[in-house]
């Protein structure tokens, strides 16, 4: 195999992170949708819905320069962006959609123009595409892992990505 270039290496880590993902929600039930540890954390439902909601205007602000989703979140908070959770389902069916249209879009995305800056000098965000893209994978991650923690909590054991000798 090749050296890969940093797009191919971001597809990459994309693709994996998601048959990761599938894995872990698909453990998840209906009925732990509005659950959580403690109030004020996000619930399971609240959860799915900031992940996706997060990756597409992450990924809108990186490759299109379209702030709409910072401009809303970083005043406002989390909930101005994330809204009402729909059910298991409908969530999980918007992280697929989210994700393929990230793959798509980054698979189109020209490779000289991953060193571009985004700027929103208001918001204070000086940020390369590089990183913002790359961003998407570690909140994925971050968030798997919480919903791993989660369903814990909930007496069901999330399987480790590994076999243990």
């Amino acid at each position: 195999m090749g050296r890969m270039n940093i797009q191919e290496f971001f597809l990459k880590q994309k693709e994996a992170h998601g048959v990761r993902t599938r894995q872990v929600t698909a453990l998840l039930r209906e009925e732990h949708m509005s659950w959580r540890p403690v109030p004020g954390a996000l619930s399971i439902g609240e959860m799915l819905r900031h992940m996706w909601v997060s990756e597409q205007g992450v990924r809108r602000a990186a490759l299109q320069g379209d702030f709409a989703y910072y401009e809303k979140r970083i005043p406002h908070g989390l909930a101005a962006v994330v809204g009402t959770p729909r059910s298991l389902g409908e969530e999980l069916g918007e992280i697929e959609r989210v994700s393929a249209q990230t793959m798509a879009e980054v698979g189109q995305f020209p490779l000289e123009r991953w060193e571009e800056k985004r700027v929103h000098e208001g918001l204070v965000i000086r940020r390369k595409v590089a990183v913002m893209l790359f961003g998407i994978n570690d909140h994925e991650v971050h968030h798997r892992a919480q919903l791993m923690t989660y369903l814990r909590m909930l007496g069901t054991p999330a399987p480790e990505p590994f076999v243990r000798k």
